[in-house]
């Protein structure tokens, strides 16, 4: 359905680069979401009331949040898709993120309200009259809701929207949900056991759990997360595919929202050559970024030797050590600055988030392994921390 509906309404649907298709997918899906969840708690609600089973009416009301949450999400891709102006020069992308975490917040608190409501079930139970109408509503509700996980999921991953992505497991949650509420009205009926009120906790808990994984994933880009890996190699595959530049480093990917990135990095030129046509090469490459990725991109140029064999053999063999010591390390703009007594070797280290040496230990290290190759060279060393 989702398919044809994008086919009738987007408008150069496969374009998913563009904020307004973007837009216009979670419009789509938001509609939709809001449509099927009112429909499956009003079913709910009247099969739960009915029967007397309380399962069944906490599930009816995490449909209910189900569609206040696709409300949120939709004014969330509104607000996001609105143009930068003089106060949010960068866009308003993180309200994508931000409708999110409210999501979240909303799965939570209904979750903490059919504990409370389920416990007081257990502490008093009543009778469940079970029936061929709610199993009935029970199944087409976990079909429903699995059809919404797949479709959620597709797009999330089609348009690169974590929001979407989580509103597919809160699907794929719910269905599981309703099915622990449709097995215990079956035991309720085969077996005389009333376990109404248990089944309506473990639906709470599903939706706490859903709550909890929606908002961890929502708050980790708001929070600044690493960009993804592929991307990281796709953009030094791009920068190093050209001559003029020997290596990457110092990339850092600047998230503020869906489609709305900055990158920053270092590339290493040759400092012999013709400076206007380094500019020329670095212009054309943050042009080409932002042609590929759909993202601005400022690019700093570091000048090394590379018709030095000196140079190019201490390079090497420092970053042989630095590897010696650990795989995780990587060395970049090393400098050799002779003199008449030793030898300066001046370069940065990077090392990743919670390694197992401190940045001193890191240094320190080093600078033995190179004393010990070369006797009269000291390091001067600068450890830094690997963004990507």
């Amino acid at each position: 359905m989702i398919s044809l509906l994008s086919k009738l309404f987007i408008k150069n649907r496969d374009a998913v680069g563009d904020p307004r298709v973007r837009q216009a997918y979670g419009t789509l899906c938001g509609l939709v979401g809001i449509a099927l969840n009112v429909i499956l708690f009003a079913g709910k609600y009247f099969v739960g009331t009915l029967s007397g089973s309380i399962a069944i009416v906490a599930d009816s009301f995490n449909n209910l949040s189900d569609a206040g949450s696709s409300v949120v999400t939709l004014l969330g891709f509104h607000l996001a898709g609105r143009r930068p102006d003089p106060d949010h020069p960068y866009g308003h992308g993180r309200m994508e993120y931000i409708s999110g975490l409210v999501v979240a917040a909303i799965i939570i608190l209904m979750g903490v309200e059919l504990a409370k409501s389920s416990f007081a079930k257990i502490l008093n139970p009543s009778p469940v009259e079970a029936g061929w109408l709610p199993a009935l509503i029970l199944l087409v509700s976990i079909a429903v809701k699995v059809y919404m996980c797949l479709y959620n999921r597709a797009v999330g991953k089609k348009i690169n929207s974590s929001a979407m992505v989580a509103t597919a497991t809160d699907s794929l949650s719910d269905s599981i949900s309703t099915a622990v509420v449709l097995i215990s009205m079956l035991i309720s009926h085969l077996f005389h056991i009333n376990v109404d009120g248990y089944a309506g906790m473990l639906v709470a808990l599903f939706i706490l759990y859903a709550g909890y994984s929606a908002a961890k994933d929502t708050l980790s880009p708001l929070l600044g997360q690493a960009p993804e890996a592929d991307f990281v190699r796709d953009i030094e595959a791009l920068v190093t595919a050209h001559s003029e530049v020997v290596g990457v480093h110092d990339l850092i990917v600047h998230d503020y929202g869906p489609g709305r990135q900055m990158i920053t990095l270092h590339a290493e030129v040759d400092g012999s050559g013709d400076i206007f046509v380094l500019h020329d090469a670095i212009d054309n490459i943050e042009r080409e970024l932002m042609d590929k990725f759909n993202c601005h991109a400022t690019i700093h140029m570091d000048p090394i030797e590379t018709d030095n064999a000196v140079v190019n053999e201490l390079r090497q063999k420092v970053a042989e050590l630095a590897k010696s010591l650990d795989d995780a390390i990587t060395v970049h703009d090393l400098r050799v600055v002779p003199g008449t007594t030793h030898t300066n070797v001046i370069f940065d280290a990077v090392v990743p988030f919670n390694f197992r040496l401190s940045d001193s230990e890191v240094a320190a290290e080093l600078s033995r392994l190179l004393t010990e190759t070369y006797p009269n060279h000291f390091a001067v060393i600068t450890v830094d921390k690997a963004y990507c």
